[in-house]
């Protein structure tokens, strides 16, 4: 579980889209972008999109870890991930959001996915979990994440 958590966690920091919109409407559709763009970044592997996704001020929380406060905390937790877990790729991620909230340049979210993974040379891991965001759209009109909270639930 512990391999499944850190590789959850490290392409949870794949999201990243852009945005310019205001209204309910149209902030939803921006979000829901982001959400594919999340997608396509953890299926691809794109540490480097990942990264990008994240404010630099933002924080991730991850279970049983004290938060990473700063972008730069963020990268020295995924560089040290990739170093422990090369040759690991994803082969099935299925997420489902729920409660797309924007006001403004804000937007909050939640989702659940299924995600199964392939270890170099080892069996494959499989699992499930919950994950919590808050976005801010920055100053050139891209969604960042702010906030970031991920844990595990047991398969349903």
């Amino acid at each position: 579980m512990w391999m499944r958590t850190k590789f959850w966690v490290l392409m949870a920091l794949g999201l990243a889209a852009s945005g310019t919109g205001g209204t309910s409407p149209k902030g939803n559709r921006e979000i829901e972008g982001f959400n594919a763009e999340f997608v396509k970044l953890i299926l691809n592997t794109d540490h480097a999109g990942m990264l990008a996704a994240w404010a630099e001020d933002g924080v991730d929380l991850m279970p049983g870890e004290a938060p990473l406060v700063g972008k730069r905390a963020i990268t020295t937790w995924i560089k040290d991930i990739e170093s422990r877990g090369s040759g690991s790729r994803v082969t099935k991620e299925e997420v489902q959001f729920h409660d797309i909230q924007v006001s403004g340049d804000w937007a909050s979210e939640w989702a659940t996915e299924h995600q199964i993974v392939q270890p170099q040379g080892k069996p494959l891991i499989e699992g499930y979990g919950k994950i919590a965001l808050v976005l801010h759209r920055d100053e050139s009109g891209h969604w960042k994440i702010k906030q970031e909270m991920w844990n595990d639930t047991p398969q349903p």
